[in-house]
């Protein structure tokens, strides 16, 4: 039978709940709880059940603090961006295996950057890394006098001072995008632009470049689009309209690719028989077997990897502040994009 409890409900164990459960000194199970030299193996293992048996678990927070350290990076993210979802799952994993731990701070509609950031910095986070941050350059910089700040997925021209970046090449991931309908056949190609987010000039140059060097300037179309699935159901329902109607579509993001399918489903026109749709980002949005979005694959493991990295070697003092770290992306097709309708391909190059 389990022996009695030695912690009244409700209250967390401490340090002398273990001792006394083990029948030892409380500096002892402090040494073993410290991993120090100081104790046997039959008395560490002794003390570790004990902890065990009731539940004890060190505040390694509160040992971090004591030394001045909180091992923390503050992570601020978009709750409504899936993308942000498999980034910061690639940070905890990078993140742990750099020894630090991490705190999280949403952005959504009803909480601005200002108010997640404050609150990462009241939990005295060390490192501050931004995912997509849209904060005026100068803001960042006063945020970097302070703490390392490292930006995600979002260009700072000229870098802010102190700010690192780590980001994907947007402009060749829309170049790409548009090089893989041209060889399907398709010659109007529109792009639902991103507005103001952080990478859409880079993917509304890339892909303007693009249409340019297939000798299909006088077909660039770009139509205000967002990051939502509202923006790109807004801006596919102006395709429609249109005359002549587009067999192809480059979205900013996958949020808003969904949108335009939605839309296209519901006016009942085939994707990808009579229109084809591609994405950005390659979420696991993009992955759903419901959706199956040719996207631009933009690595998040490796983000993250290089944002946890960054940041670290700056705590560290390792590295010198306001690098940028470029990747490539890579298009992921799917079942969205197809050769354009029986008689539409053009015969131009």
């Amino acid at each position: 039978m389990p022996a009695t409890p030695v912690v009244p409900d409700g209250r967390r164990p401490t340090l002398a709940d273990v001792a006394a459960r083990a029948g030892v000194s409380t500096a002892l199970v402090s040494i073993v709880m410290r991993e120090a030299k100081g104790a046997s193996a039959a008395t560490r293992e002794r003390v570790l059940e004990a902890a065990r048996e009731i539940g004890y678990r060190p505040d390694s927070r509160a040992r971090l603090l004591r030394s001045n350290r909180s091992r923390l990076l503050g992570v601020q993210f978009g709750l409504q961006h899936p993308f942000h979802t498999d980034l910061v799952e690639g940070i905890y994993a990078a993140a742990e295996s750099a020894g630090y731990q991490v705190a999280l701070s949403a952005v959504a509609p009803s909480r601005s950057e200002r108010q997640a950031v404050e609150t990462l910095l009241g939990d005295r986070c060390e490192a501050l890394i931004l995912l997509g941050p849209q904060a005026p350059a100068a803001r960042l910089a006063e945020l970097s006098a302070h703490l390392p700040v490292v930006s995600v997925v979002r260009r700072l021209r000229p870098a802010a001072a102190g700010v690192d970046v780590v980001r994907t090449a947007d402009d060749e991931g829309a170049r790409q995008a548009v090089d893989h309908l041209v060889a399907l056949g398709h010659r109007d190609i529109a792009h639902i632009d991103g507005g103001k987010a952080p990478g859409a000039a880079d993917r509304r140059r890339g892909y303007r470049t693009a249409m340019n060097r297939h000798g299909l300037a006088d077909r660039t179309r770009v139509l205000p689009g967002g990051l939502t699935e509202e923006d790109g159901a807004t801006a596919a329902r102006a395709l429609l309209d249109a005359r002549p109607r587009p067999t192809a579509v480059l979205a900013f993001n996958d949020r808003c690719a969904t949108g335009v399918l939605d839309a296209f489903l519901r006016a009942r026109v085939a994707v990808p028989d009579e229109i084809s749709v591609v994405g950005f980002d390659n979420s696991h949005l993009a992955r759903l077997a419901h959706i199956d979005l040719t996207t631009v694959g933009q690595d998040a493991s490796r983000l993250a990897e290089l944002a946890v990295g960054r940041a670290v070697a700056r705590l560290e003092g390792e590295e010198p502040s306001g690098t940028e770290t470029v990747i490539a992306p890579h298009l992921v097709t799917r079942g969205t994009t197809a050769a354009p309708p029986h008689g539409v391909r053009s015969s131009r190059p």
